[in-house]
């Protein structure tokens, strides 16, 4: 992403000295001020709102046990399962040893993800487990020193993603480690010792240097930094953090998860389910896994239906949002043919109806019982879940002047005639897409 010329990101904090550019890094650091322009928010999160569909890849160490410790199915845990079990900090570690996704190629990650009709990528750089997915300096327990991997995966998405035209972002688990001590721990706390330690010593030499790693390495990516579970964060701890992002990359695109009340973020990131009505005020996005966990389990096979999928996609755009569906690649490094099989229905339908997707904005004509509205400008699309059996349907918008309707999927034209109730449109007997179709309302 290029760097904008006017100054960023919203938050309060002490203006700070320029940076020298170094060759790893496409931004020059700016001065920091008291506010960000609404001209230039909106520049800054442009090509977020136009994307509205995007994958989120929850891969690690625990792709290794998939869901299962001592013989023994830990349902329910994917990624959390080191806590989940309380695994010892030295015995978890071992996971690195058997942890060699020799099978895994970005360039197949990113082209799923890029025939699904997804543009942009958000992958776990570190999650709660501690566990780097890249080669940190910071500390040994990284993908290049501790597995017989040997390759950085975020290096090689982040070339896949620039050929492709994809956006890269990653997830960052900056306040919960439970692999380095002094990491916040959720609920009970610390079970081994190993875990004890200060959690401002850990800001200090773990959160913020690999913070600045991940910021650093991968030129203009991450366009997205995703932080999660803002567990015994403070002002202070927030502040060190936010200080160096703003210092590397001022105009990227963050989420509301830093926590310690410092910064909200740019995007509310409801998960798992869809607001009823949205955030009128705030840019947001729904995360949400395909099965029941985010990173890998070997025994859980509960997917949700490409109609389920696709309904949610149009849902949320209806209401201003974007979607981040989520794979749990396994630890040879691909994603269950489950998922890509998913993904490519989505993608077949978007490549048919895709426009009344991207750069679409809230519809202030709620959700009729029959589908959902997005709309362009002055283009209103009309995503019909339940196809009339009378051969018409009702559009109860009154407030179009001169409108004009037209099947998106054969761009066969439609008789429309207004009423007191709206538009009625006269329709095939037959849907063009039993999941949903799209009908183009143009109006002066």
């Amino acid at each position: 992403m290029k760097a904008l010329t006017t100054p960023s990101l919203t938050a309060v904090i002490l203006a700070l000295a320029l940076l020298p550019l170094t060759p790893t890094c496409v931004h020059a650091a700016q001065p920091v001020v008291s506010g960000e322009t609404k001209e230039h928010k909106d520049a800054r999160m442009a090509w977020w709102r136009e994307a509205r569909f995007g994958m989120f890849i929850h891969w690690g160490l625990y792709a290794v046990p998939a869901g299962i410790y001592d013989g023994k199915k830990a349902g329910g845990t994917g990624e959390w399962i080191m806590y989940r079990v309380k695994i010892p900090v030295a015995l978890y570690a071992e996971y690195a040893k058997e942890f060699n996704p020799v099978k895994f190629n970005a360039d197949e990650w990113v082209k799923i993800a890029k025939d699904a009709g997804m543009k942009y990528i958000v992958i776990t750089a570190k999650h709660h487990d501690g566990f780097a997915m890249y080669p940190s300096k910071v500390s040994p327990f990284n993908i290049i020193d501790a597995t017989p991997f040997k390759r950085d995966p975020l290096a090689e998405l982040a070339a896949a993603c620039r050929k492709e035209g994809i956006k890269l972002g990653f997830y960052y688990s900056q306040a919960q480690d439970w692999h380095h001590s002094g990491g916040a721990k959720w609920r009970p706390g610390a079970w081994d010792p190993a875990q004890n330690g200060s959690m401002d010593e850990y800001i200090d030499k773990i959160a913020v240097p690999q913070v600045r790693e991940i910021l650093s390495n991968y030129g203009e990516f991450p366009a997205v930094l995703w932080w999660d579970t803002p567990k015994e964060m403070n002002k202070e701890r927030g502040e060190k953090l936010f200080k160096a992002v703003q210092e590397l990359k001022p105009d990227i695109i963050m989420n509301n998860r830093l926590g310690g009340g410092y910064h909200k973020g740019d995007t509310e990131t409801p998960e798992q389910k869809i607001p009823a009505e949205g955030f009128k005020d705030r840019d947001w996005e729904t995360c949400m896994t395909l099965n029941s966990t985010w990173g890998y389990e070997s025994f859980a096979n509960d997917w949700k239906s490409t109609e389920k999928l696709l309904r949610n996609l149009i849902d949320i755009a209806s209401k201003g949002g974007n979607y981040l569906l989520n794979v749990g690649p396994d630890a040879e490094g691909v994603i269950p043919q489950p998922s890509v099989k998913r993904l490519a229905e989505i993608g077949a339908w978007m490549k048919v109806n895709g426009e009344a997707v991207y750069g679409t904005t809230a519809s202030q004509w709620g959700a009729p019982a029959w589908g959902r509205y997005t709309k362009k400008n002055k283009v209103v699309y009309a995503h019909v879940f339940d196809w009339p059996k009378e051969g018409g349907l009702t559009v109860a918008i009154k407030d179009l002047k001169s409108p004009s309707a037209t099947l998106l999927a054969t761009k066969a034209k439609l008789e429309v005639k207004e009423s007191s109730e709206g538009l009625s449109i006269k329709v095939p007997a037959e849907a063009p897409d039993k999941v949903a179709s799209v009908i183009v309302i143009e109006h002066q």
